[in-house]
């Protein structure tokens, strides 16, 4: 069965090229030119992947508040923002939604389909190690690939996606220093430069001191990237 993929774009021929362009490629199209028509789309099934841009018709930043929609629908799915704001801010923002990519208009076609077919790889193997037992003990730390779950002295974490992957790296090898680099291919994002990594781990962190306000587990090597202590 061909992978679907939602496009929410409200320029008609930006739309439309993007149609054409992936449709060769094999997958079946939803378009869409607004986000509530998008939404009573997804009401009647969600596609395998979603490319939004981030102004839609009268709202400036529906295809932000679309992603939010979407993430609560399903936590794991590959999204895309395409769109002609390329300003730093919005950049970040639309990565701590949980964002997978990040492209800015024009987009040249054939690179667009290449990074569809990417992220859907990507997924497949998400997918792929999901079916295989998971759990991870470390110390005080739980971790369940299955579930997405982290705990931390057996008080539960509200982690996102990203954030999760980011954990998992470090805490199955601790001690291990992971680079700015390896963190980068952790967040399975394209765009990413090492304040965007520090501002995950300052996150991360405060979320488990929340938890436990002793929290120091997670070590910075200075210029370098990050480790998990040994204990």
């Amino acid at each position: 069965m061909s992978k679907t993929i939602a496009i929410v774009e409200d320029d008609a021929d930006q739309r439309g090229n993007y149609a054409h362009a992936l449709q060769a490629q094999g997958y079946a199209i939803h378009q869409y030119a607004n986000r509530q028509t998008a939404l009573d789309g997804f009401d009647r099934a969600l596609p395998d992947l979603a490319i939004l841009d981030i102004m839609l018709e009268d709202e400036m930043d529906g295809g932000f508040d679309l992603c939010r929609e979407l993430r609560q629908r399903s936590p794991h799915m590959p999204i895309i923002f395409l769109t002609a704001r390329d300003s730093d801010v919005d950049r970040v923002s639309g990565l701590r939604l949980d964002a997978w990519d990040y492209i800015t208009k024009p987009v040249n076609l054939q690179f667009l389909a290449v990074r569809v077919a990417s992220l859907f790889r990507i997924a497949e193997t998400l997918q792929a190690d999901s079916a295989r037992p998971s759990a991870l003990s470390i110390g005080e730390l739980a971790l369940d690939q299955n579930t997405m779950s982290v705990s931390w002295r057996g008080g539960a974490l509200n982690l996102t996606l990203t954030e999760f992957w980011l954990i998992e790296a470090l805490a199955r090898q601790p001690g291990h220093v992971k680079t700015y680099e390896a963190l980068m291919q952790i967040t399975r994002q394209s765009y990413v430069e090492k304040n965007t990594i520090n501002g995950y781990v300052r996150r991360i962190r405060k979320k488990f001191k929340e938890v436990d306000r002793d929290f120091s587990m997670i070590e910075t090597v200075f210029g370098v990237g990050y480790r998990w202590k040994s204990e």
